[in-house]
């Protein structure tokens, strides 16, 4: 499976927890909750953006070479 591929399935999954996390916080809004979201979730979500972005340019580097290479 290539980056490029591995960094769709992080967005994926990611938006899926956000997705679950959305629906948790219909039923779970406390100071915890708060805190939970800034702690992780935040963080989380910026990490996987600036990740899935790196993992793509990965992706178009490995390529050239491949094809450089060939």
């Amino acid at each position: 499976m290539s980056l490029r591929a591995n960094a769709s399935r992080l967005t994926a999954v990611t938006r899926d927890l956000s997705n679950q996390w959305q629906e948790t916080r219909t039923h779970w809004r406390d100071s915890k909750s708060e805190e939970f979201q800034k702690k992780y979730l935040e963080d989380l979500m910026g990490t996987v953006e600036r990740t899935t972005a790196i993992m793509e340019e990965l992706d178009k580097l490995l390529t050239k070479i491949r094809i450089d290479c060939e």
